[in-house]
């Protein structure tokens, strides 16, 4: 099976590289959402019926190495670069991207959380102690949805997945731990190092398919940060986290991934914050100023972003009319400005409230069904991109 993935690999690079435009400066955004609670684990055949209505190009989808009921990765591999390996189990990941294609849309994989068996603790929330171990696995899945990769159960060829991120808000304790350390009797930050072996992992292992169009975002950054170790949640603020990614030696990725939400329900898409702490979409130049000072003209992808709505959220939410009008406001931000190449809403449907789980109510829908007005702003904006 390697040697033919090879030979196949490298006939469909040869005929991408003569057919198609180099698409690393594409100014054309991209639009969808992320909701793995109805693309992934729930039920694809009312989800993705309604994503292709909305006329979603892409979907988010988080692919757990390990540190999760849901990690294809829940025991060591013995030969980790190869898909077929029998401790991969990626049977809910070939169901997403099966449907997916069938609906006209583009997966988004998000690599994220370290399995116990290579150091990720008991959430899954620390960088592996072999990085090695976490390319293999990169490469493992980048070779499985390379497009020309045929699965054993049933000889059938998986649809091919080309945007990848490399973890997810590495800037938030809840994702990379620690994130400060004692040096010399004082904390500097840490995360930015720990995130380095992930980032340049990940981007290595998919990079090694020599597959043209590959491409890996890092970064992927929560909005906020404290910079603070003696807060009872330390975290890092954007601006600072990018800083310490080009001081940890992380050198090479395809764009940066941000999710620029915002703090509180008066802040509208156009709201310029001061504070240095936090990047929204009312400061997102402010990232990609010091992005291109430290990193040049790198693209920027926005994939996660939304408002939640009230009643359902009664400390965030804005009214299901003021949803839809910011939606419209945020996508047409994101279009007009020419380093922001994609733009991903979270979520399609309202979390429940769960007991000690408050749940995030940003969706189009609510727990119960109903149709909120931000579905026919999306489906509306998707269709001027369309030219439909």
């Amino acid at each position: 099976m390697s040697k033919r993935f090879a030979l196949l690999a490298a006939l469909a690079a040869l005929t991408a590289a003569c057919i198609a435009p180099q698409a690393s400066s594409s100014r054309f955004l991209k639009v969808g959402l992320f909701d793995e609670a109805q693309t992934l684990y729930g039920n694809p055949d009312r989800a993705f019926p309604v994503l292709e209505q909305l006329g979603a190009q892409m979907v988010r989808v988080n692919l757990y190495w390990g540190g999760s009921r849901y990690g294809v990765a829940r025991r060591r591999p013995q030969a980790a670069s190869n898909p077929d390996d029998p401790a991969y189990n990626w049977g809910l990941y070939d169901r997403t991207v099966l449907y997916a294609a069938e609906h006209g849309i583009k997966v988004v994989f998000s690599i994220y959380r370290t399995p116990t068996w290579a150091g990720g603790g008991s959430l899954g929330n620390r960088a592996p102690r072999v990085p090695s171990d976490l390319q293999r696995f990169a490469n493992a899945a980048a070779k499985r949805y390379s497009g020309t990769w045929e699965r054993k159960s049933d000889d059938r060829v998986l649809p091919a997945v080309r945007h990848w991120l490399a973890w997810n808000e590495p800037n938030n304790p809840n994702f990379i731990s620690p994130q400060f350390r004692l040096v010399g009797g004082r904390f500097v930050p840490s995360s930015p190092a720990e995130y380095a072996k992930i980032c340049n992992a990940i981007y290595a292992g998919v990079h090694a398919t020599l597959l043209a169009n590959q491409k890996v975002a890092c970064g992927v950054t929560g909005p906020r940060g404290n910079n603070s170790a003696q807060n009872s949640r330390p975290s890092l603020s954007p601006l600072v986290f990018l800083r310490g990614m080009k001081a940890a030696g992380i050198r090479r990725f395809d764009a940066y991934a941000h999710h620029p939400y915002y703090g509180k329900p008066t802040e509208t898409p156009t709201t310029r914050l001061r504070a240095t702490t936090a990047i929204t979409l009312g400061n997102i130049d402010v990232l990609i100023k010091e992005l291109t000072r430290l990193y040049g003209s790198k693209r920027v992808w926005i994939t996660e972003y939304g408002y939640q709505t009230r009643p359902e959220d009664q400390s965030l939410g804005v009214s299901w009319n003021l949803q839809a009008r910011y939606l419209t406001q945020a996508y047409a931000m994101a279009r007009s400005n020419p380093r922001i190449d994609m733009m991903l809403w979270f979520l399609l449907r309202d979390e429940p409230r769960l007991l000690g789980h408050d749940g995030w109510q940003s969706g189009f829908f609510t727990v119960g069904g109903r149709r909120k007005p931000a579905f026919a702003a999306f489906q509306r904006f998707a269709r001027t991109l369309s030219g439909r």
